[in-house]
C-alpha cells in the first residue's frame, strides 16, 4: 500500500538524530539505528536523518545514503523519515535521488552551499529539486535563503514542494510569507526551525505554525514531550516553567561556543549513555565546563518535572 502524502503525516515532535561516528571517526551505524530506535519508541512524530543536527555537511553520498536507509529500516513505516539534500542544483539532486533509493518519505532542502542567490535563482533550484524525484520537498529558509512573500507564493505552487521551515526566527516575514499563500488560495506545511526551537514555539503558534524541530528530543525525549504535551494543552504553567527553568538556561549555553547547536546536542546524547561519538570538522566539541553545566541543566529540567508529579 502506497503512504499518504508527506504533509498529511507529519505532526507532533520532529526528531533529527545525531549521526554517530566510532573513535576512528568512521559512521556508527550500529549506534545511529539505536538512536533512532530509541527517538521512535519514546514518540517522536517524524525521523529527519541526516540534517542539520545529523552533521549532513559532514557526510560522503555513501555514508548519507547508509543512514538514510537505516533510519528507514528501523522507522518501519512507523512514522516518516524525511533526508537533508543540499549543496548546488546538481549534488543536491544527486542526494535527493540517494534519498529516495534508501526509501526516504521526504527531504528537506537545506540552504544552497555558499552563494547568495537572487529569488528567481532560488526558486529555480527548488522547483528543479522538487522535479528531481517523486518525494515532497520541505525547503529550509534560513542563512542565504531567504524568502520573499512572492516567491513563497510560487513555491507553494509548485508540485512536490509541501513545506516551509524557518530558521531565520524573523516573525513578521513568516507571517507575510503565510499570509501571501494563504491569500491565494494555496497552502504549505509551516515549521519552526530554530535551533532550540521551544523557546519560540509559543511566539510561533501565534501565527498559526505549530510544528517545529526538537533539538532536546535527542538527549532528553522526556522533557521536550512534556513541553509539547503542554504546549498543545494549553498549559502556560507548565511552558513558562520549562522555557524559564530549562530552555532558556540551555539557550545561554548555546550561545557560548560556535557550532554548539549541533556539538552540544550530541555531548547530551552521550551524557545520556548512548556514545554517538563526537562531531567531524570543521565543528568542534564544547568546552569541558560547558558539558558539565549541560549535564545541570538537563538534571534541573527534569527537577521540574518531577515537581509536577
Amino acid at each position: 500500500m502506497t503512504p499518504p502524502p508527506l504533509a498529511g503525516r507529519l505532526d507532533g515532535l520532529l526528531f533529527f538524530p545525531v549521526t554517530a561516528f566510532g573513535p576512528d571517526g568512521a559512521l556508527d551505524l550500529d549506534v545511529f539505528r539505536a538512536h533512532v530506535r530509541a527517538g521512535v519508541e519514546a514518540g517522536a512524530g517524524a525521523v529527519f536523518a541526516c540534517c542539520g543536527t545529523g552533521e549532513f555537511h559532514a557526510l560522503t553520498p555513501e555514508e548519507f545514503r547508509a543512514c538514510v536507509a537505516a533510519a528507514v529500516e528501523e522507522t518501519a513505516g512507523r512514522v516518516p523519515v524525511v533526508a537533508g539534500t543540499g549543496y548546488g542544483t546538481a549534488l543536491a539532486v544527486r542526494y535527493a535521488r540517494l534519498a529516495e533509493e534508501a526509501g526516504a518519505d521526504g527531504l528537506l532542502a537545506l540552504p544552497p552551499y555558499l552563494v547568495a542567490a537572487d529569488q528567481a535563482g532560488l526558486l529555480r533550484h527548488y522547483t528543479a529539486l522538487a522535479a528531481a524525484t517523486a518525494l515532497d520537498v520541505v525547503v529550509y529558509q534560513r542563512d542565504n535563503a531567504v524568502l520573499t512573500p512572492q516567491t513563497a507564493v510560487a513555491l507553494a505552487r509548485t508540485e512536490g514542494i509541501v513545506g516551509l521551515k524557518d530558521g531565520r526566527g524573523d516573525l513578521e516575514l513568516m507571517q507575510r510569507l503565510i499570509s501571501a499563500v494563504r491569500a491565494e488560495g494555496l497552502d504549505l506545511l509551516y515549521f519552526n526551525g530554530l535551533p532550540t526551537a521551544e523557546l519560540t514555539a509559543p511566539a510561533y503558534r501565534g501565527i498559526g505554525v505549530n510544528l517545529y524541530s526538537s533539538a532536546v528530543f535527542c538527549f532528553a525525549p522526556d522533557i521536550a514531550l512534556a513541553f509539547h504535551r503542554a504546549l498543545d494543552a494549553g498549559d502556560d504553567t507548565t511552558v513558562r516553567r520549562l522555557v524559564d527553568g530549562f530552555y532558556r538556561p540551555l539557550v545561554d549555553l548555546r550561545t557560548r561556543g560556535r557550532g554548539y547547536a549541533v556539538s552540544l546536542v550530541k555531548a547530551g546524547v552521550r551524557l545520556g549513555g548512548l556514545d554517538v561519538g563526537g562531531v567531524r570538522p570543521p565543528l568542534g566539541e564544547p568546552a569541558p565546563a560547558h558539558v558539565e553545566e549541560l549535564a545541570r541543566v538537563i538534571e534541573r529540567g527534569r527537577a521540574l518535572l518531577e515537581g509536577e508529579r
